[in-house]
């Protein structure tokens, strides 16, 4: 670029410049001089330090005290209203050091807005305008130096009206030290082995402050919400979400579509590391006063191997923004059990979805970034932004309280009556709390464990709503879940085996009547007391294939394992097959059936309202004049496993575009009219009338006359020619006389009008038309006249040459 494009800053930062330079000491300018780098001119160049100046200020997002090595800060230069700056320089330099070597420098810069920021060309670790200009604000990126590094000092110079404010102290410097241990240990708690002993139960209460009257910028009113909490309690081996991790399959799905499914999959593949999985409600509205809607809660235990609870939900609508706890340490260091913990929370990023507003249409983060907590100087469009960079308000607190304590424990010493009571009472006695307007059946027996080992199962058993008597309260669950283990297996006993699931069974011993097969499991883990495994091994039982043995039956195989159920949520069904492997000896007719049906019972379907994209922009009009369709779409965000969505998708309308132009319309070409002289050279001329006229810019219209060259016989010449002409013409008018007078004893009735006037040329040269008229004076009321008509004669007119 030009010298007059060079950034601002730089021309008034060189000291060539003498205006400038009257404001700095002369020992600055021979420092300035002997040095060799830029960088170093212009942390040289020093303006008059003034007391109390606040005008302008450097801030970095948080206002850390330390940096960790590596991580990215967000740097913010300000001006206070109504003070603006036109040019700056921003430079990131080590404790102590000159800047006159490439090492002095710490960190690195990373430009956010193009059009705002670029790197000094002469000092390129450096940051100034791209462009001189007014502006209150700028932002970049620095990533912190790597450990050993030691304090940073940031620093930054404004040009405003030819003035420079270069300040070693104040608001326009900001030093940051590298973290150490100690103050490492207040961000980043190392998790410690616990050494309490027995168990713990504790209840999860979520409390929701997401609201339109506490968040109001862009609120979605229709769909706000919160999604199904999802968590566990775990070892320290196993970690569902962190601050700086990658969001897994599970955490991803929670944090954009809001569903849980895959979150728990994933935590039951962990069954060693988990105790407990934690599980509550969604929440539609995000907000109802307590007074209408209970807080959802969760009830979990916990034990010295998994001694940490982890849980997310997603705030709703939003790109991919959640709450939670990671790895909360329950265990005290006094080997007992977290009396409560109260916790406010604040959004944070699951790094998956570059959106920015509740509602964004869906735009994948590639490659996948790290989680991190959401900011107030994220983007302006942000329901959390502010220009202040002020903390985000809270959207929701968590309280954990214990409720029990089972088995015994090291620290013996209760915390209060209620945890006496508590502890003396471990199995709390199930409240109902069945509204008095929802009338159910009673409970069904529980059903059979879902797991046949000593693997975590559930059960599951059923009521009936038979009356609901006020719409507005919403009736409980008519399922009911509860963990299980496989017979023989008890959480509490220590010579418990760990079994591998069943084998599948073997071939039926015979090929036709009752038989036996059976099937086989091993150990997976021997009982931690040293005793021998008592669970059997393997397990018999009868079978029958093809009842009938005679003639006329036929041999099938064994039913094959049941197909999954057809349904995902309710009621569905569920099949399995089997094969004929011989027709009947006699030759009839195989009467076994191969395929069996039965019903499957899956948990209950939660029908939700449906997860919906803003919609897009409409597209184009369908055509290009006139009138056309538009159409616009938007996209289905929940999950399909929440429910049907009955929503339209797509949506079409009508467009008007500018009318179409419309092409001139001509008739066909009239026949050739007569020479227009007796003898000689002449011309003939045709003609053709415009249908249409031309609209809206359609093709104008092409000549309605054309002329032709002619030649009649050679024209005499010599003293009997006028005399010849004359003749002629006389008999001509006795001809058309004679002609008349036949009309008019034909047609003695039909009286005509004398011929009109000529009309005037229609061109002035080049060959143009004339036209006369005959009308009918008196017409006969006889049909047998049909040719008493009007009469019309045209003529060539003016066909001398343009």
């Amino acid at each position: 670029m030009g010298a007059h494009l060079q950034p601002l800053a730089l021309r008034l930062l060189a000291l060539t410049f003498p205006l400038v330079a009257k404001g700095f000491s002369d020992e600055t300018l021979e420092k300035a001089a002997k040095s060799e780098g830029y960088c170093s001119r212009i942390l040289r160049a020093q303006g008059t330090r003034r007391e109390g100046y606040n005008e302008f200020s450097l801030r970095v997002e948080g206002d850390p005290e330390f940096y960790k090595p590596g991580n990215s800060y967000r740097v913010t230069l300000s001006a206070a209203t109504p003070a603006y700056f036109r040019g700056f320089t921003l430079i990131a330099l080590k404790e102590g050091k000159e800047g006159d070597k490439e090492d002095d420098h710490a960190g690195s810069f990373q430009i956010i807005d193009e059009e705002e920021t670029q790197f000094m060309s002469n000092c390129p670790v450096a940051v100034t305008e791209s462009t001189p200009r007014r502006r209150t604000r700028i932002q970049v990126f620095w990533t912190a130096p790597p450990a050993g590094t030691g304090c940073v000092i940031l620093k930054a110079s404004i040009v405003q009206k030819r003035i420079i404010y270069f300040q070693d102290e104040g608001s326009l410097t900001k030093k940051i030290c590298e973290q150490d241990s100690a103050s490492e240990d207040v961000t980043d708690k190392p998790i410690l082995d616990c050494c309490a002993c027995g168990t713990a139960k504790y209840r999860l209460t979520f409390y929701g402050n997401w609201s339109e009257k506490t968040h109001p910028k862009d609120f979605p009113r229709r769909t706000n919400h919160w999604s199904a909490i999802i968590g566990s309690s775990h070892s320290k081996n196993y970690i569902l979400w962190e601050y700086g991790g990658y969001a897994s399959e599970g955490v991803k799905q929670v944090a954009e579509l809001g569903s849980p499914v895959k979150m728990e999959e994933e935590i039951r593949q962990q069954s060693d590391e988990v105790l407990t999985v934690i599980k509550a409600k969604a929440q539609w509205p995000a907000w109802q006063p307590l007074n209408v809607r209970a807080a959802p809660s969760a009830e979990f235990s916990v034990d010295r191997h998994r001694h940490l609870m982890s849980f997310l939900t997603m705030l709703g609508p939003s790109p991919d923004w959640n709450v939670g706890l990671s790895a909360e340490d329950l265990c005290t260091k006094d080997c007992g059990w977290v009396q409560k913990v109260v916790q406010d929370l604040i959004p944070w990023d699951a790094g998956t979805d570059s959106g920015i507003s509740y509602e964004s249409p869906n735009k994948p983060t590639v490659p996948q970034e790290k989680i991190r907590p959401l900011t107030s100087l994220d983007h302006p469009q942000s329901p959390f932004y502010d220009p202040e960079g002020g903390s985000i308000k809270l959207v929701a607190r968590v309280v954990i309280e214990r409720i029990a304590r089972k088995g015994e424990q090291c620290n013996i010493v209760p915390d209060n009556i209620d945890d006496i009571v508590a502890d003396l009472a471990p199995e709390e006695k199930e409240e109902d709390d069945t509204p008095e307007t929802c009338i159910y059946s009673n409970w069904s027996p529980w059903s059979a464990c879902s797991s046949s080992t000593c693997e975590k199962g559930k059960r599951m058993r059923q009521r009936m709503l038979k009356a609901q008597l006020d719409l507005s309260v919403p009736c409980p669950d008519t399922q009911d879940f509860q963990p299980c283990m496989g017979p023989g297996c008890s959480d509490e006993d220590g010579s418990t085996c760990m079994m591998s699931d069943w084998i599948t069974w073997s071939p039926c011993s015979v090929s036709c009547g009752m038989g036996t097969r059976s099937r086989e499991r091993y150990v997976k883990q021997f009982p931690e007391d040293g005793s021998m495994c008592k669970v059997p091994t393997e397990e018999t039982e009868k079978c029958i294939v093809n009842e009938e043995c005679s003639p006329s039956s036929c041999l099938v195989t064994e039913w094959g394992e049941w197909d999954e159920c057809s349904a995902s949520c309710g009621t569905g069904m569920k099949r399995r097959h089997r094969m004929i492997k011989m027709t009947p000896a006699d030759g009839s007719m195989c009467k076994a059936e191969t395929t069996e049906a039965e019903k499957c019972m899956m948990p209950e379907c939660h029908t939700i309202p449906c997860l919906l994209s803003p919609w897009s922009e409409w597209s184009d009009c369908s055509v290009t004049c006139g009138k056309g369709m538009r159409t616009r779409q938007r996209m289905l965000k929940s999950a399909a496993e929440l429910g049907d969505c009955n929503e339209e998708l797509e949506q079409a309308e009508k467009c008007m575009l500018p009318e179409c132009p419309i092409d001139c319309e001509l008739t066909e070409w009239s026949q050739w009219s007569e020479c227009n002289t007796s003898c000689g050279k002449g011309h003939m001329i045709r003609t053709r009338m415009i249908k249409t006229e031309p609209q809206f810019g359609g093709t104008a219209c092409p000549e309605t006359v054309q002329r032709t060259k002619c030649r009649v016989r050679k024209c005499l010449r010599g003293p009997g020619m006028e005399k010849r002409r004359w003749k002629e013409a006389r008999e001509k008018r006795r001809s058309e006389q004679a002609k008349k007078n036949i009309d008019s004893e034909q047609y003695p009735v039909c009286r005509l009008k004398p011929w009109t006037a000529w009309t005037e040329c229609s061109t002035l040269c080049g060959g143009g038309i004339q036209e006369r008229y005959m009308m009918v004076k008196k017409r006969s009321k006889s049909t047998q006249f049909t040719s008493c008509k009007d009469k019309k004669e045209l003529r060539a007119c003016n066909v001398h040459p343009c």
